[in-house]
């Protein structure tokens, strides 16, 4: 019998974590976490929770592109060593999910392809309308939209993104949510019909550019706070944790949006942002960090 598996993808911060965090708090089988992180600094896998889950990172790369061979390999063991009766895989925010499910369709055997699940940023899309090819590439594909961050825009609003989604899919199921909040159950287990087209997936990578920030030392929360309002526009989003005088705390920053919250880990502060060419941000924004430590 074949393992169902399942494709979480969604642009940068859209709110693919939270929605898995919330698949796991409601599951009742055992599910295998495939996560495909930017770079070297693990943050979402230190963010997920929960009993029965087992889970492996693949980072450094995009899992549509550089990492197949490594994802298939990872699919493989997890089934041998935990016999999951659902996987569920979360790509990065720059993947295309056609390329994914040619390769569980075509080369893995083990399992069955059940559900691409996209999250959309109902928020980003209304103050950034143009979403580029791979936020259209990952609406397209998908068999079900999750409207995510529903409580951030107006009804107008709202109605403008869905008419946005479905002209570039017609055929998905929509729900709305706000940080996730759908009756997971119904995201699997569902037959959909899929017309799959091979694409070149060189165009995104070269896009989207990462770095990341580490140190041992506690920040000023009145000096990082000022500069999370002054982030560089072409870094779309920064994640990561940051370490004040009273402990951790989760830093999340989408297109100008920032939060910090209280996290329970005995974190040292390491960050990731992402962006287009951020890596010429990267020596202002290190220096800036660097300012912020005590």
């Amino acid at each position: 019998m074949k393992t169902p598996i399942s494709i979480i993808t969604g642009y940068l911060g859209a709110g693919k974590t939270t929605l898995l965090q919330r698949i796991i708090d409601e599951a009742e089988e055992r599910i295998a976490i495939l996560m495909n992180e930017f770079g070297e600094i693990a943050i979402d896998s230190k963010v997920i929770q929960g009993e029965n889950i087992n889970m492996v990172e693949l980072a450094g790369g995009c899992v549509c592109c550089s990492l197949v061979g490594e994802f298939e390999a990872a699919v493989k063991e997890i089934i041998e060593k935990a016999n999951p009766e659902l996987i569920v895989v979360e790509t990065t925010g720059v993947a295309e999910p056609d390329a994914l499910a040619f390769d569980i369709e075509d080369n893995i055997p083990v399992v069955r392809l059940d559900s691409i699940i996209t999250v959309v940023d109902c928020d980003s899309i209304i103050r950034y309308p143009n979403i580029g090819h791979t936020g259209v590439a990952q609406i397209e594909m998908a068999d079900i939209l999750i409207l995510n961050k529903r409580d951030l825009v107006t009804d107008e609003q709202y109605e403008v993104v869905q008419e946005i989604c479905r002209n570039h899919n017609p055929k998905a199921m929509i729900f709305r949510a706000v940080k996730g909040n759908v009756n997971t159950r119904l995201l699997f287990g569902t037959s959909f019909e899929r017309a799959l087209k091979r694409k070149d997936h060189k165009e995104h990578l070269e896009e989207v550019e990462h770095f990341g920030y580490q140190t041992e030392s506690a920040f000023s929360r009145e000096k990082f706070e000022h500069l999370a309002e002054k982030i560089p526009g072409n870094i779309y989003r920064a994640k990561g944790f940051v370490r004040f005088s009273d402990g951790a705390y989760l830093f999340n920053f989408v297109a100008g949006r920032w939060s910090l919250e209280k996290f329970s880990g005995d974190e040292k502060t390491s960050l990731v942002f992402i962006g287009t060419n951020a890596k010429a941000s990267e020596e202002e924004i290190a220096k800036a960090l660097k300012a912020c430590e005590e």
